[in-house]
This record gives C-alpha cells, sequence and structure tokens, in this order.
C-alpha cells in the first residue's frame, strides 16, 4: 500500500471504525441492503470529518486509558454521566455498555450525526449538540429546547462529568464547575499535563487555579498520557485527573463569592508580597492586615503561593469580619 494511501486510512479510520461492528451485523444477519447502505453512509460522513484545530479537537484512541477512565468515575448502573465533547464516541461506547445514563454534549455539527447514527440503537444515551459552556451555565441559553430543558434538569440532580478537555477550555471550564450550586459527585478529565499538575499543586508552588480548584474539589492524578495516544497527534503529552467533591464549607453564595474574591485578591500580582497585593485590591489598611497575619501566624513576607486551603479559609473569616 503506498503511503498516500495508508496515510488517507489512518486518517478515516477512527470514524470508519465507529460503524464497522454495526456493518459486521446486519453482514451476519444477511441484510445486503442495509450493509451497503450503512457503508455508503460511512463514505459520506467520513469524507469531511476531519479533527477541527479552533476546537481543539483530538481524539483518545488507547482503550487501556478509556477503561482507566471508566474505573475512576466508579459507575453505577443507570447513573447519569454528562460526557464533554464526545468526539467519535470511543469514551461513549464504553459508558453507555456500563449502563450509565449517557448525556452526550457536543458541539460540532457533523460529530453530533455520526454520534446519532452508531448509537441509535442505545436508549441510554442522549447526544445534544451544544457549547459545554453554555450546557453547564444554568443562565445561558442555546438553540434546541429539549437540550435546554436536560440541562436544567440535570444540573439539579446527582451526576458525573467525564471528558477530554482541549486546552483552550480548561481555565473558562473549572470557573464553571465552581459556580455551579450542584455540582458533579465526581469529574474525571483528559486535560494537558501542565494543567494537571497546576491544578494538584501545593504550597509552596500553589496558583490561582490550584487553590480555586482544591477549595471546591479533591483533585487527583489518576495517569499520565503519552501524546502518542491521541488522533492527530499534540504537541504535549496529557494526564487523566480526577476530582471529588468536597462537603459544602459556605453557608451562602455571598460567603463563597468572597473568599474567590479575596483569593484572587491574593495572586492579583503573584510575585508580590500577599500582604500588600491584599491591602492594594482589597483597600484594607496594612495595620489591620498586620494584626491579622500576626494572629494567623503568617510571615509578613509570605506570598499567596505559600498558603494551603485551611489558610485561606481562616484568612477569609478574619478579612470577614473587619466588615
Amino acid at each position: 500500500m503506498s503511503k498516500i494511501a495508508t496515510g488517507k486510512l489512518i486518517e478515516i479510520w477512527p470514524f470508519f471504525n465507529c460503524f464497522l461492528e454495526v456493518g459486521i451485523v446486519y453482514f451476519n444477519k444477511k441484510e445486503p441492503f442495509k450493509t451497503l447502505l450503512l457503508f455508503y453512509q460511512i463514505m459520506t460522513l467520513c469524507q469531511p470529518l476531519k479533527p477541527k484545530k479552533r476546537l481543539g479537537q483530538v481524539f483518545l484512541k488507547n482503550r487501556y486509558y478509556l477503561k482507566k477512565i471508566i474505573k475512576e468515575l466508579e459507575l453505577k448502573p443507570k447513573e447519569v454521566v454528562i460526557e464533554i465533547g464526545p468526539g467519535t464516541g470511543s469514551l461513549t461506547e464504553v459508558l453507555v455498555q456500563a449502563g450509565a445514563k449517557v448525556i452526550a454534549v457536543e458541539k460540532d455539527q457533523k460529530l453530533v450525526k455520526l454520534l446519532k447514527q452508531r448509537f441509535k440503537n442505545y436508549k441510554n444515551l442522549n447526544v445534544i449538540e451544544a457549547d459545554i459552556r453554555d450546557f453547564l451555565n444554568p443562565n445561558s441559553k442555546f438553540p434546541g429546547c429539549a437540550g435546554a430543558s436536560t440541562s436544567r434538569q440535570i444540573l439539579n440532580s446527582n451526576y458525573k462529568l467525564v471528558g477530554n478537555i482541549p486546552y483552550y477550555l480548561t481555565s473558562y471550564l473549572f470557573r464553571l464547575l465552581i459556580d455551579l450550586e450542584q455540582k458533579p459527585k465526581i469529574i474525571v478529565l483528559t486535560v494537558q499535563k501542565e494543567v494537571a499538575l497546576r491544578i494538584t499543586a501545593a504550597p509552596p508552588k500553589m496558583n490561582l487555579l490550584a487553590v480555586l480548584v482544591q477549595t471546591f474539589f479533591k483533585p487527583k492524578i489518576i495517569s499520565f498520557v503519552s501524546k502518542n495516544n491521541f488522533w492527530p497527534k499534540p504537541k504535549v503529552d496529557s494526564a487523566i485527573i480526577k476530582l471529588t467533591i468536597k462537603p459544602k464549607i459556605f453557608s451562602s453564595r455571598k460567603k463563597k463569592e468572597k473568599m474567590i474574591e479575596i483569593i484572587k485578591a491574593g495572586f492579583a500580582q503573584p510575585r508580590k508580597l500577599l500582604l500588600n497585593n491584599l491591602h492594594k485590591n482589597l483597600k484594607i489598611p496594612k495595620e489591620k492586615l498586620k494584626s491579622i497575619f500576626q494572629e494567623l501566624k503568617f510571615k509578613e513576607d509570605s506570598r499567596a503561593q505559600n498558603l494551603d486551603i485551611s489558610q485561606w479559609l481562616v484568612l477569609t473569616i478574619k478579612i470577614e469580619n473587619l466588615d
């Protein structure tokens, strides 16, 4: 086989494979018309289906890691799982076969058609054409009454979240998850390795994203994943991370927002002293802040990266009591 032919086969194989097992079933049942029709659909669907760089589309092709993801989700039959960007349906297949009730949220219209064709015989799957940023945002309106209705229903119930997350979406997604009143019980995501390391950092290497995520979730790196396990091959390695929801620590939304405001103020200029950042961004007199630092036994030359979550919590309480 020529290099060009081999390249073309590699290019369409993830999509061709979606339909292969269904075609074999039809063939075995001696239904030649359905078999031919199906493979015609393969060719028409696969031809335009190329990963879109603007959407950060890369597909995990190694089933070893798909099984790892399923294991970490701790799935029980009929549990609701929101899948972010199912793509060609490799992970979707494992989820529906595990008996989960899967809500697959896909932005790419062509992939939505492919998924609906591939999984048309599964009653425990709902494929919704939407941007996950809209789906997870209770205040957002997106096309499709059924999708909006499903979003409201799911976000007010117990559910889990899974997906392979493109880099451009990561920070925004975590902000959405932090803002949700009803958070997922368990989240398992494939993210860039660098992002996973940032999220799971500890003092003295904390950062804004790590503090915000760790305030609400307990993050853990499950496995690093080489870039060779994706199609098309990305430039960097990835990691599978698991986030388990922590017990509620805020009695009201106002208190939660206050702590987030204080954390963001502390990290406004990470290289500067925490005391100076809080003074400048929260307009609190330095003498009052020094008194709080002394009471909490914080060093005056501390930076935001030096504090752990419990220290941010007590700091928030002390600053709130100043009002």
